[in-house]
Parts: C-alpha cells; sequence; structure tokens
C-alpha cells in the first residue's frame, strides 16, 4: 500500500523553517506534482524583516498552488496582478512561457501572527508548457467542502470522487485538504495512478502503518487506501496522471534542458519582466551546478 515514506527535510530561513518533500531523491514527481514545501508553523512577532520576503524571481514550465492554513502573503506578478492570500484560499500562477513573481509578508510583518501553509509547484504537460502566463484567486468559498463522520475536507484542485474544484488544472489531478478527528477515517479512491498523503498535523494510519507529521507517504497504485487518524491530524492528499520526466534548475521546469538553458540565459540577460508593482529589486541567477539545482524554499 505505502510505497515510500519522504520525511520533509527542514531548512531555517531565519524567521521561519521550511519543510521541503518534493523533488525527493527516490521520487520526483507525484502525477504532476513537482514541488511540495510546508511553510512553518511558526508564530511571528511584528516586525518580521524584509529578508523574510521572497524578492521577484522568474518561472517557467508550471503552476504555483499556495494555500494557508494560517497567516498571509502578498503576490504580484509580471502580469499585473496583487493579490494576498489567506487561511483557505488559493493563489494559483501559471508560468507558461515565462512569468515573474515576488510573495511578501506585509501584513505578518505590521501585525504578526502565525504562519503556516504549503506551497505546490505542478509540472504542465508538454503541450501546455509554452502556454500564455496567468493568474487566478480563489477565495475560501468557492472551493467545495465537505464534513461528515469527523472529517472536514476541501477540494484544493482538480476532481476526487466525483467532485470538481473550480481552480484551474491543465492535467488530471486532485489536491486536497483533510482535518481528521481522532478515531475517524477517510478513503482516498483510486482512481489516479500516482498518489500521495502528506501529514501536516498529528498521525495517521494507512493500512496498519504508522505516517506522523512532516511525512508524506507514496502510496502504490490501484487500490484504494483508508487514512485512520491516530490523534486529532490534518491531511494533505495530492497526485494525478503524471506529465513525463522534466528537467528542473531554479525555479525552472521543462521537459527540454534546452529550454530551461534558455530560460536562464533570458534572466540573466534582464529579458524577463519584472512585477508592474515590485520592479525595485530581484533575485539574482545563482550558478549552475551539474544537471540540477532544486529550487529554494518559498520560490
Amino acid at each position: 500500500m505505502i510505497e515510500l515514506v519522504i520525511r520533509q527535510r527542514t531548512r531555517d530561513l531565519g524567521s521561519f523553517e521550511v519543510g521541503r518533500v518534493l523533488p525527493f531523491a527516490k521520487r520526483r514527481m507525484v502525477g504532476p506534482y513537482i514541488f511540495f514545501d510546508r511553510m512553518g508553523p511558526k508564530d511571528m512577532e511584528p516586525g518580521l524583516p524584509l529578508q523574510a520576503d521572497v524578492r521577484p524571481h522568474p518561472h517557467i514550465g508550471l503552476s504555483t498552488l499556495t494555500y494557508l492554513f494560517n497567516g498571509e502573503i502578498t503576490h504580484r506578478d509580471s502580469v499585473g496582478s496583487e493579490q494576498a492570500v489567506g487561511p483557505g484560499e488559493v493563489n494559483l500562477m501559471t508560468a507558461g512561457r515565462g512569468i515573474t513573481h515576488s510573495e511578501r509578508f506585509e501584513r505578518l510583518r505590521r501585525e504578526g501572527g502565525m504562519l503556516d501553509g504549503i506551497q505546490a509547484w505542478v509540472a504542465l504537460p508538454d503541450e501546455r508548457e509554452e502556454m500564455d502566463p496567468g493568474f487566478w484567486h480563489y477565495d475560501s468559498a468557492s472551493l467545495p467542502v465537505f464534513d461528515a463522520d469527523g472529517v472536514v475536507g476541501r477540494l484544493i484542485a482538480g476532481r476526487l470522487a466525483g467532485i470538481v474544484s473550480p481552480v484551474r488544472t491543465e492535467s488530471p489531478q486532485f489536491y486536497v485538504h483533510w482535518r481528521i478527528s481522532a478515531g475517524a477515517r477517510v478513503s482516498l479512491p483510486a482512481e489516479y495512478p500516482e498518489r500521495a498523503v502528506y501529514v501536516a498535523r498529528g498521525a495517521v494510519e494507512l493500512d496498519g502503518q504508522r505516517v506522523d507529521a512532516g511525512s508524506m507517504a507514496v502510496l502504490t497504485p490501484g487500490k484504494a487506501a483508508t487514512i485512520s487518524a491516530v490523534g486529532d491530524s490534518m491531511v494533505m492528499a495530492l497526485g494525478g496522471d503524471p506529465v513525463g520526466p522534466r528537467y528542473i534548475d531554479w525555479n525552472f521546469v521543462s521537459s527540454s534542458s534546452e529550454r530551461i538553458e534558455q530560460a536562464r540565459a533570458d534572466w540573466s540577460a534582464g529579458r524577463m519582466k519584472l512585477p508592474d508593482l515590485d520592479n525595485k529589486e530581484f533575485i539574482p541567477l545563482p550558478p549552475k551546478i551539474g544537471q540540477m539545482r532544486e529550487p529554494e524554499p518559498m520560490s
């Protein structure tokens, strides 16, 4: 039932910690999901330093999904968007042929408070890798919610068990947030060839095997999985149809290594437009190391 358990690798960013789950050496992707970072949880004091913000930087070939349990992040990008994302909401940015954006902690800087959430990247299918960039925001009321037998869920993106999220997707996939009371259980259907379960809080059992907070269990295909909460728990499940192998270098994802080299050259030469409302600084291109460089946390 469980093919692999990935324990998040924690990196201290100074003001808070980020736990990297995907990509992992033994499992680069789950369906189209190629990047999965847990931000926090961290209770922030007012006066968060500016260095905690993520300055403008580029992407190609992917969509970013930002989903928060607590806190607020303000997004600005090169297609003119400016949008804060809060708890239970989704900021979706599709890079396609190229976009730049920043992520700022302006409200937390002013007021303090808890920061806790997930940023995931979804690799675009081959025929959509060079699509026009775009940005969409979805408030919590627009996302399907289900509540029964000790399980409260929100479908963040895609389709699962006949329920469809309004969040735009470019390939078959699902991404769901469950809060499971102690002793309750929920079934994850076998409708996708690749699936994984990340425990954000508490602990669960999957067919008798315990999975603790901060771990992602990658499931074997072909059989529904029963997730049982050992105590009150919070779980993210995700997956979908594979889109094929991808190169990943810094913030660039592509089926073509030549396309990534072009993106590196474009960013280095200043050919990628900075966000309209945040164009005074940017993250320089890091040196190339070997054949792959993992993205920085909160990229």
